[in-house]
Order: C-alpha cells, then structure tokens, then sequence
C-alpha cells in the first residue's frame, strides 16, 4: 500500500539504523531449528537513551515484559540496547524471568553496559521451556555483526508468522537540525491491544526528555497501535519502546511547543505506517482493511465506533466474502459503548474499484451487489462511516477473517 504524504517528512531507508548512533544486528542462535531463519536481534546505541515504553495490559505477561519494566524503573528510564528472541514468548515458565535478567547480564558484558540498560523481548509459542545456552553461546557473534545496516537482520529476527518484515523511518528538522526516526515491527495474530500490540521497537537521534518522550508515545499510541486489531486476541508479550539518543544535536525538548509537535508528528507517522503494515499482514489475511469513523461527537467515541468495526469476527467475514452486508457494520457499531443515535449513521464501502453508499440514516439501501461485489474484490477495502453527530472522527485498521486464519493457528505450535 502507499506511505502517506506528510509535508516537512521525508520517508528514507534504515529502520531502526536510520538515526545517528544506532546499530543493529540478527541472526538464527538455535531457537528456531530453521537455521535460515534469524530468531534473536540487537539494536544497540553508542549513547545512552532516554526511552519511553507501554505494555500489554494482559494479566498474563511474559518475563520479558516484566523484567523490562524492572530495568526502566532502574535506570530511571535510560537504555542502550534491545534485544529480542522469536519462536519462544518465554511466558509462563517458572524460570523465565531468570532467564532474561541472565540474557540481559550476558548482553551487558559483552557491550561494557549495565543490565539494566538492556530492553529485552521475546515473542514466539507460549508456554515452552526457554534455555539460556542459545542466548550465552551466540551473544558475541551478535554483537560482533552489530552495523549500520543491520536493521533489516534485526527485523527478521523478530518475525514469526509475519509474511514481510516491517519498518519505516523518516528524515525531519528540528531547530535547523536534520533528525532521524525509524522503527521495525513484528506481529501477526493474537493482535487486539489495550495498551499496545505486538513487538515495536523505535528510535530516533532527536534529545527530548523521557517525560515527553513518554507523553509523545502514550499518546499516539492511542489513536493507531490501540486501534489495530487482527483476531481479537491480545498478546502476553506486547512492547512499545522508544529510545532518543540525542545525537541529532537539537535544543533539547523538554516541554510542549513548536518542537515537541514536530518530534510527535513523526513518531506518529512511522508508528501509523507500522501499523497498517501490520493490518495488512494479519495471519492468513487477503485484504486490508481501514474503517474511519467521522460525524462524531469526540474522539473518544469515533475511535470506539471504528474499533469495534475492525474488530467484529462478522464484519471481517463479510470482507473476505465480498459481501456487502451492512447490518454486521451498523450491529458492531450498536454494541459499541458509546452514546449516539443510529438513526443519524451513514456507511460507504470503498476500494481502489469505486465506493457505495450502502446506509442511510441508519437504515440499509437498495444497491447493486455486482458493483459492490467489484469494490470488495480489491485488496483495500475502506469502511467510511458518517455518525453526523459532531465533528471529530478517527481511523482504525485490520483485515479480513480467513479459511488461512483457523489452519495457521490450528497447530500453531507445530
């Protein structure tokens, strides 16, 4: 799909390694029996980052999580390095925080940094015993391979029923200075946040402070990563981290203004074009899919309307049989918790083959199928919703529910 245009935003090469500083490195330490396959990335800064993360809000965390939030608190929000495992969540283990505070010590002494400096992840099969000889007998070889353009073996290194690797980074300035931002993602099923989703990591050569760095991020991560949802499934291992190792050489940010709207805009964009990356490649999808809600009375409720839309098992059937069935749409926006009457609701079906009203007022139309057969047939569908009930709207993103879905999943572990 193509990259939206924001003006003063450069898209550029480099993911992760796109910023001043950073550098990156991934390969295959045993995991993963597929010896073609990386399964354990580093990303690591020359300096020391203000950073800034949000968690699953699933009860149920893995280690990593835990022990991440351990070393943040620790270093008062100060980290140097990423390191992340696939084909293994190291979640409910009896020994899986022990095994990533080792991985971290291991990493630590081989950079001549201190453990808690170290953002660890995994993500993978839940439940499965995790042993720290893959982390210990390949940590120098990573680190060996650390470049500046190893963005995209780290990037490998996370997937695991991804299709296609996914990062973006952008070219901006800031007090005349030029300043990067880039990330990587990975994430397939079980996405369907309440606080993030899936595995992001981000950096930036911007200097802004980890209060606002932390604000910025909360914040965006509200109107894209919480509006994502695949399968309704939300993962034990969901990260979002953000490290800003200052290098660009900015006055530093350290209060809302001119600046801190310029820092923001281009985490949003690179955190938007992560995430509907994401959509696109939902386990066993064959159409991305946005639904935008306008007309609403506030944000808050056109991003509600739009997620439970996305969000509906029947709307995502409906999409991946061409059928244009606008009663799933208006049932998932009625179960929504919002206060709206539906008798003001309007809905449009739209892809690159034409769009179709298809509500009116909150009641179905009388249409032409073939022409709505047309429109579903592409690989975007677009859900345009008009509540006409106020001025502040939103977007959120997914796909369709497959036959591919149900076999993926169905011996997930094998």
């Amino acid at each position: 799909m193509e990259k939206e245009h924001f003006d003063g935003y450069k898209y550029i090469e480099g993911g992760v390694c796109a910023p001043e500083g950073f550098t990156a490195n991934g390969l295959n330490c045993g995991i993963n029996p597929v010896k073609e396959k990386n399964d354990l990335g580093l990303i690591y800064s020359s300096a020391p980052c203000n950073t800034a993360a949000v968690y699953t809000r699933n009860k149920v965390k893995g280690a990593p999580i835990i022990v991440t939030q351990k070393h943040l608190e620790k270093s008062n929000g100060i980290s140097r390095a990423v390191i992340a495992n696939s084909k293994n969540a190291n979640t409910c283990n009896p020994d899986g925080e022990e095994i990533a505070e080792e991985t971290s010590r291991l990493l630590a002494d081989v950079l001549g940094i201190k453990p808690e400096e170290v953002i660890i992840a995994s993500t993978g099969v839940i439940g499965m015993p995790i042993h720290i000889e893959p982390f210990a007998n390949n940590m120098e070889r990573l680190v060996n391979g650390l470049s500046t353009d190893g963005n995209t073996e780290a990037a490998n290194a996370i997937m695991t029923t991804d299709t296609v690797r996914k990062e973006c980074a952008v070219e901006f300035e800031i007090d005349g200075k030029t300043c990067h931002l880039g990330g990587m993602a990975k994430g397939s099923g079980m996405i369907h946040p309440d606080m993030a989703t899936t595995l992001n990591f981000i950096t930036t050569d911007v200097a802004i402070t980890t209060e606002m760095l932390q604000k910025a991020l909360s914040d965006i991560v509200k109107v894209t990563y919480n509006c994502l949802s695949v399968d309704g499934d939300t993962s034990t291992n969901d990260m979002v981290s953000v490290m800003a190792d200052g290098l660009a050489g900015n006055s530093q940010i350290a209060a809302e203004g001119i600046n801190y709207d310029i820092f923001k805009q281009a985490l949003y964009i690179v955190m938007l074009d992560m995430v509907k990356m994401l959509a696109a490649d939902g386990e066993g999808a064959s159409k991305f899919v946005e639904c935008k809600c306008d007309g609403a009375p506030d944000t808050n409720t056109a991003i509600k309307a739009a997620k439970s839309v996305i969000s509906s098992s029947l709307v995502k059937c409906a999409v991946f049989g061409g059928d244009a069935n606008c009663g799933r749409i208006l049932c998932a926006i009625g179960y929504a918790d919002i206060d709206i009457d539906v008798l003001k609701i309007d809905v449009e079906l739209q892809s690159a083959a034409g769009k179709i009203l298809v509500c009116k007022d909150g009641m179905g139309l009388v249409f032409s199928e073939e022409n709505a057969a047309k429109i579903l047939a592409e690989d975007e569908i677009y859900i345009n919703i008009n509540l006409n009930q106020g001025s502040a709207s939103a977007r959120a993103w997914g796909c369709d529910l497959t036959y591919d879905y149900v076999k993926i999943n169905g011996d997930y572990r094998s």
